[in-house]
């Protein structure tokens, strides 16, 4: 029976392949939305940002409000988006040559 492990990896690493394909995985992937970004001087050629850190939806998933930030107001599109990765490797052989 092969070993299961799950370990994080870049997508630098997925594109240099330093993955062995031998094994076989999963990626599973997630997004949060960090800071606001919307710049509210822009129509006066200035630059302020409101300083609201983090993406709260003011409606329930599925409606209209669950796009607008709760705290800030502002479309979830000005927020920062942070996408994460998690590979699950399973190997496709057992190592059953192990030395005690």
């Amino acid at each position: 029976m092969g070993k299961t492990r799950a370990t994080a990896v870049s997508k630098s690493e997925l594109r240099r392949g330093s993955i062995d394909y031998s094994t076989a995985f999963q990626i599973k992937t997630g997004v949060n939305y960090r800071q606001c970004q919307r710049n509210h001087a822009a129509y006066a050629g200035g630059y302020a940002i409101d300083g609201c850190r983090e993406f709260m939806p003011s409606g329930n998933e599925g409606t209209n409000r669950a796009l607008v930030c709760a705290a800030c107001g502002c479309h979830r599109n000005f927020h920062r988006r942070e996408v994460n990765s998690e590979v699950d490797f399973e190997s496709s052989s057992a190592n059953s040559s192990t030395g005690s």
